[in-house]
């Protein structure tokens, strides 16, 4: 389970080192209402349990970030839109965190570079002098390099999440992900996210992959 307390006081520190000393609103209430989005019912494996690891992820990446505190906003409201039923949740994301932003006191430079950070999780594909948004896509991709047992239990979240689309539609929807994702020259930007995570992953999406080619079996 996810320290929704610890949560609160990460962003809250966050938006304040963002916002610099002018300062601004309360950080609690903006805290409160991405998190109750990170709880809505729809979602399975874009939870508050997502969020908390992107986080981390980024925590553990932050040296080759140009703002970390603007890429750790961006982790906050990279899914904060988010209906499995939609395709323009990364958009919705990106303009909800302009408004909350700009209302909490970010300057409007770093509120646009977050909003920029957000859409950037569409392809996950930053340039090379992208700093920032290599950290943020490689926190957010870090999943791929996960533990056969973590991989399978994602997997299976993101399965739920699309529980109204027919099996033989989803294979093929999930396939095209997996082959855009393996098509690109690399997975990870950063140094560590290349040494430490790029070959899991690519193995993982392989067997997945692979495991979606073959004929569903028959029920019993």
């Amino acid at each position: 389970m996810a320290d929704l307390d610890s949560l609160r006081t990460r962003f809250a520190r966050t938006l304040e080192a963002a916002r610099g000393p002018a300062g601004g609103p309360d950080p609690a209430p903006y805290a409160d209402a991405l998190l109750t989005r990170w709880h809505e019912p729809q979602r399975r494996y874009h939870t508050v349990g997502h969020l908390t690891a992107v986080l981390d992820r980024v925590d553990e990446l932050e040296r080759y970030a140009h703002d970390p505190d603007v890429v750790r906003l961006a982790a906050w409201f990279h899914d904060a839109v988010y209906l499995p039923d939609r395709s323009e949740n990364e958009e919705r994301s990106a303009r909800l965190a302009e408004r909350a932003l700009a209302e909490a006191g970010v300057p409007d430079a770093k509120t646009a570079e977050v909003a920029r950070l957000v859409r950037l999780t569409v392809t996950h594909d930053p340039a090379d002098d992208d700093p920032d948004g290599q950290v943020l896509c490689d926190a957010d991709l870090a999943i791929l390099a996960a533990p056969p047992s973590a991989y399978a239990a994602y997997t299976a979240a993101v399965r739920e999440e699309y529980h109204f689309v027919p099996s033989a539609a989803f294979r093929e929807g999930r396939a095209a992900i997996l082959r855009q994702l393996l098509g690109l020259p690399r997975l990870f930007r950063t140094p560590h996210g290349t040494a430490e995570w790029e070959a899991t992953a690519r193995y993982n999406l392989t067997a997945e992959l692979e495991m979606l080619s073959l004929p569903p079996r028959a029920s019993s």
